[in-house]
């Protein structure tokens, strides 16, 4: 689940920039983009019914791809490990993410952040870029996969072999991923609907091996990691206003969760998801009951001023999985003011994460986004 949160009028806004000239304005009144779902971006509330069964099941590879709807975006979080040219190891997290955007018979509008968090420099950089493309979107019928690009950034992939490339000043990626489970579907057939908010179909690949390249300050690293996957798409629209804060937590034992937290205007939480991954790939939901997330700290970014939870003791309590958790961020400021493109502000960082569960201990590794946050 992620983020793309923009306001009426930064919709008009980008529009504008973007269709200098042509004389067109989005009628877009009450809509925002989810996106930052992060990520960053996360869902509106889920409600507890049943998918319409008029709704086609997921497929793949045809669902991979571009669709034609309001909205849509792949997006991918991950920890890379290297040695230098000194033989000293270095860490990072990076965040790569491609929006989708149509409304009425415009032509598509896409977005991308990229991040890395270096944290062996104790530093945080991103990038942001959007483009419009003139020609149509695939029908969702493709079994050519995700072919999605901003510029010369891209995401290309099939049956979860996925292709990487993005470029910053001081960093670049250039990352090949491959699935080591099955695509895991929320809600048990990835279709969550909203009633008269819409819908939205939504998947993660939660446990992608990484190879590839990182190129650092000039110096291209050959690196090893593991990455997490959503797509999700859909005729849907958030609430401005809201917020989410969202989880994924890999863990040294092969298993992962998913955890998201929907917040209305008053910041009152209005809804809860919690899924766990077994480390066969089997997707088990967990009872809203059994799950408390504590923070532990506040972080303020000296930059926009907005306080931002820091450090979480999460407690699962569910005959799936019995854990206790604590995530640290790794760097204190990983936060993206993504207005140029997106029009929001959002906090999406790399975490550590130590534990138990059934008296064994337990290590991993997240990603944690935070949105609707305002000072």
């Amino acid at each position: 689940m992620k983020t793309l949160h923009i306001a009426y009028q930064n919709t008009i806004h980008i529009v504008r920039l973007l269709m200098v000239g042509v004389g067109l304005l989005l009628a877009l009144s009450s809509c925002t983009f989810p996106g930052l779902i992060s990520t960053s971006q996360q869902l509106p509330v889920v409600s507890q019914q049943q998918a319409q069964p008029k709704l086609p099941p997921v497929h793949f590879p045809q669902d991979e791809g571009a669709h034609n709807n309001l909205t849509e975006w792949w997006y991918y979080t991950g920890h890379l490990e290297a040695r230098d040219a000194n033989g000293q190891a270095r860490r990072y997290g990076f965040e790569l993410v491609v929006f989708q955007i149509l409304r009425s018979n415009l032509p598509p509008v896409y977005i991308s952040h990229f991040a890395i968090s270096d944290i062996t420099r104790s530093q945080f950089h991103y990038d942001q870029r959007r483009a419009i493309e003139p020609t149509p979107t695939p029908d969702g019928n493709s079994t050519k996969g995700i072919d999605v690009h901003v510029g010369d950034w891209s995401i290309q992939g099939l049956n979860g072999q996925d292709h990487l490339v993005a470029a910053m000043q001081d960093y670049a990626i250039d990352l090949r991923l491959s699935d080591l489970k099955q695509p895991v579907l929320h809600n048990g057939n990835g279709l969550i609907t909203y009633g008269l908010a819409g819908f939205s179909y939504y998947y993660s690949r939660t446990h992608m091996n990484i190879s590839g390249s990182l190129t650092d300050h000039g110096q291209q690293l050959t690196i090893s990691g593991l990455a997490w996957m959503d797509h999700q798409w859909g005729d849907f629209l958030t609430l401005g206003g809201s917020g989410w804060d969202w989880y994924s937590i890999q863990l040294d034992n092969h298993t992962e969760l998913m955890l998201y937290f929907i917040r209305n205007d008053a910041g009152q939480v209005i809804s809860t998801y919690a899924g766990y991954i077994d480390a066969r790939g089997n997707d088990h939901l967990v009872n809203a009951q059994s799950l408390v997330v504590r923070t532990l700290g506040r972080w303020r970014s000296p930059v926009t001023g907005i306080s931002y939870p820091s450090g979480w003791h999460v407690t699962i309590n569910d005959p799936q999985i019995q854990a206790t958790l604590t995530l640290t961020p790794q760097l204190k400021n990983q936060e993206l003011v993504t207005q140029q493109s997106t029009g929001n502000i959002y906090w999406e960082g790399a975490v550590t994460i130590e534990g138990k569960s059934g008296g064994t201990s337990l290590s991993g590794q997240g990603y944690v986004e935070l949105t609707g946050y305002h000072t």
